[in-house]
């Protein structure tokens, strides 16, 4: 929400410079994201009237016009398309000094001399991109005067970044009340007299849906000139609302959103047929809304409807066909209310975010609606010569937002503050933020809260509000007493800090990625999975609960990627999500990706893609934590999201806990990704366990080493391998090492050659050869039967 400060000051104005109301504000709660000026930086423009016209002698498509600047009369040759005689105008003066330094000069244009510049709003940044004409000023400023004090330009924009329960303050009156309860002044509310029908036309309406629309006003207003100019105030302040200025009809009643905080909407009367139905939409109907997007209505989307069909999806946009144009003169304008809930996620899931919907998911006071048509409808009167109708009521005496009262308490507030306000302070608050709080006892209130604090409903929120208009700053600042007992630490698991450290010790760098993804990508990356859907997303990309790991960590590589960050190693710990609601299943998983080269690029040279192998290896450093008894086993297993024969399943003796692999190239190639993607995801209880150590007294005996060399098929796994020796090789084996593969002269094709060296040590004993060279037969032994090995010549 962009807030003038001029502008708010109209409403309630302190004492206090913008960065103290800045301050003020954020401590209340309002957080303020920044503070900017209101205009571009110019000197030298007065407000000036074209006092005569007359052709330029030597070009068709300029004039020369004599501008009155209340002390002289100054030759300007102009070429822009609406300039007339008697036009207040903003000039800039030979000396004036624009926007990026540009400075005005005396010039001689085709022949004839000019002496200063007529501007448009552009050239004094007060409209982005460039102007059609030069710029209107209205006839009640006085020739003379500087622009910047005529228009209020030395003005600043404080810009608040409200959270979803503070929909009363996205408007001037509402950040305007805050101000006052915050600096105990009254808040000077503009008198908005209601207007009195002129002519006898008026459109019937009826709610078929009262509990999402409890109230609903329309108005027939005729005579409407569509193309009549938006007064320059009323400009300047949409503009330094972030709001851009479309035609009178549009600007007033985006003014009375910023102004009230309440949305309207405005028809064009001709393209209304008949009775005007506020209801949902029903299987099969259409509508083309502003955006030229043509959306299929479903069955639990509220709209405004006549009866030809669909006139605008109720508080978030309205209808083509039913729009404004230039040639429109009669007009049904809509103030309505509807109710948090049947708004709330409706826009998104058509994929739009609009003023309105903004407001109407987060609360509108709904005693506003009157006071907004009558204000919207004065408007139209005063600027755009409309001749209004009776208001036309289809509520039916349906009320809406009025809540019991709440209880509060002093004893409450000072347990839950840690500090005794007295009761007139209490009291004074209440009252300052439109409550009623009526004594009910010593010490003890009942509180109504008003119509536009939808935030409010329990005690707590009361005792919030308290402490929030007290301050902060002025709670007393005391340090808890507790007694805290050594933290248990057992040995038979490791921390996710350790497993982190490990991680970060080889390179990777920690993700926090959200819970929420993607529906395709998921599917892409997990197709079998099955996780809940969200009814209300934050975006259509952020609507299903993850299933895994992957699908965050692949969004991350490619936001790395897009930053041409070329060498990625990423981890997350978190949890995933499988199973419909009544079967959900919660787990925490860790998560690695790495793409890149294996080493950062130095003046070694070394290159080199990471492979499967680095990644693998990664993964064995964490089941290296867990200590050397534990086994786990990498089986080659096809994944839908991995590379076929670069891709395992991880078990843990019987259990899969996981999977490691590099990605299947189709999916690389859908998001652009050139090179391996390698990526694990792992069981956080299975790397968590822990061997506990164990005292074993070294042997004084030596050790005794064999070496082995065996052909076996290229395709059987080291795996089958090394288990065929653990069971063979007698309880005194200590250790194996793998120090060998060879494929080449001397082993047939589509053979290779393993070579081995074991060793043997026994604690109490010298071992001799004969059993040494028993285990050595027995494994060769085991090793041919199963799978046809041989022993190396």
């Amino acid at each position: 929400m962009k807030v003038s400060e001029t502008w708010l000051r109209e409403w309630v104005s302190p004492a206090l410079d913008t960065q103290a109301i800045a301050d003020q504000i954020t401590m209340a709660g309002l957080e303020v994201d920044g503070i900017e000026p209101a205009s571009a930086d110019f000197s030298g423009v007065i407000v000036a009237r074209i006092a005569s016209i007359a052709p330029h002698p030597y070009a068709d498509k300029l004039n020369v016009c004599q501008v009155d600047t209340g002390s002289d009369s100054v030759q300007v040759v102009c070429g822009a398309s609406n300039v007339a005689e008697g036009l207040y105008v903003a000039f800039a003066q030979v000396g004036a000094v624009l926007p990026e330094n540009f400075k005005i000069k005396k010039a001689r244009l085709r022949g004839v001399e000019s002496f200063g510049m007529i501007c448009s709003a552009s050239e004094i940044g007060l409209e982005e991109g460039t102007s059609a004409g030069i710029l209107e000023l209205p006839k009640e400023l006085t020739v003379g005067d500087d622009l910047r004090e005529a228009l209020s330009l030395d003005d600043q924009v404080i810009e608040v970044d409200l959270t979803p329960n503070r929909g009363d303050c996205l408007s001037i009156q509402g950040v305007a009340r805050e101000v006052g309860v915050l600096n105990r002044l009254d808040v000077r509310t503009p008198d908005f007299q209601s207007v009195a029908p002129v002519i006898d036309d008026a459109r019937d309406a009826v709610i078929q849906s009262p509990d999402l629309c409890p109230h609903y006003l329309g108005r027939v207003v005729r005579d409407v000139t569509v193309s009549a100019p938006t007064p320059v105030w009323m400009k300047e302040r949409l503009r330094r609302s972030g709001v851009r200025s479309i035609d009178i009809v549009v600007d007033i009643t985006n003014y009375v959103l910023l102004e009230l905080g309440h949305p309207m909407h405005a028809f064009d009367l001709a393209r209304v047929n008949g009775v005007v139905s506020i209801r949902t939409a029903r299987s099969g109907e259409r509508l083309t809304l502003l955006n030229q997007q043509d959306v299929a209505l479903r069955d639990d989307t509220l709209i405004i409807a006549d009866e030809s069909g669909p006139l605008a999806l109720a508080g978030v946009m309205g209808g083509e066909a039913s729009s404004v144009t230039r040639q429109t003169t009669s007009l049904f304008l809509e103030a309505a209310f509807f109710t948090p809930l049947a708004i709330a996620g409706r826009a998104r899931s058509y994929g739009l975010h609009t003023d309105a919907s903004h407001r109407y998911e987060r609360g509108v006071d709904p005693e506003l609606t009157v006071q907004a048509m009558e204000r919207a409808t004065q408007l139209l009167v005063d600027y755009a010569g409309a001749r209004p109708g009776p208001v036309t009521d289809a509520s039916g005496g349906r009320h809406y937002g009025r809540t019991s009262p709440i209880a509060l308490s002093s004893q409450r507030v000072e347990r839950a503050l840690g500090l005794a306000l007295p009761d007139e302070d209490i009291q004074d608050i209440l009252t300052r933020l439109g409550m009623e709080a009526r004594a009910v006892g010593e010490g003890e209130w009942s509180v109504s809260v008003p119509s536009w604090r939808f935030d409010i409903s329990i005690e707590a929120d009361l005792v919030e509000e308290l402490a929030r208009i007290h301050g902060y700053n002025r709670m007393p600042v005391r340090y808890p007493d507790m007694a805290l007992a050594p933290e248990v630490q057992h040995e038979h698991r490791i921390g996710p800090s350790l497993i982190s450290r490990c991680l970060v010790d080889q390179g990777y760098q920690e993700a926090i990625t959200y819970s929420f993804v993607a529906p395709e990508l998921q599917q892409q990356l997990l197709p079998d999975a099955e996780s809940p859907a969200l009814l209300n997303p934050i975006s259509t990309d952020m609507a299903v609960m993850r299933a895994g790991l992957w699908p965050g960590l692949l969004k991350t590589l490619k936001h790395n990627l897009n930053r041409q960050q070329d060498r990625v190693q990423v981890f997350e710990i978190g949890q995933v999500f499988n199973g419909g609601l009544d079967n959900l299943s919660q787990t925490s998983r860790i998560g690695g990706l790495v793409y890149g080269n294996r080493y950062p690029e130095d003046w070694h040279g070394r290159q080199g893609r990471l492979d499967f192998f680095d990644i693998k290896a990664h993964v064995e450093g964490l089941m290296a934590l867990g200590g050397s008894a534990r086994q786990w086993r990498f089986v080659p297993q096809s994944h839908p999201a991995l590379h076929p024969g670069q891709s395992a399943c991880i078990y843990d003796d019987e259990a899969a806990i996981g999977w490691v692999g590099a990605l299947h190239p189709s999916i690389l190639s859908d998001h652009g990704i050139k090179g391996d993607v390698l990526v694990f995801e792992l069981a956080l209880d299975a790397v968590e366990q822990r061997t506990v150590p164990r005292f074993k007294p070294l042997s004084r005996y030596p050790e005794v080493r064999r070496d082995l060399a065996v052909v076996v098929p290229e395709t059987l796994p080291l795996g089958d391998v090394e288990n065929v020796i653990r069971s063979q090789a007698g309880e005194w084996l200590v250790d194996w090492r793998l120090f060998d593969v060879y494929q080449g002269k001397g082993v047939d094709e589509g053979y290779k050659s393993l070579a081995a060296g074991l060793t043997w040590q026994h604690p109490s004993r010298t071992l001799n050869d004969e059993e040494v060279s028993e285990w050595v037969a027995r494994i060769v032994d085991e090793l041919g039967q199963r799978f046809g090995a041989t022993l190396r010549g």
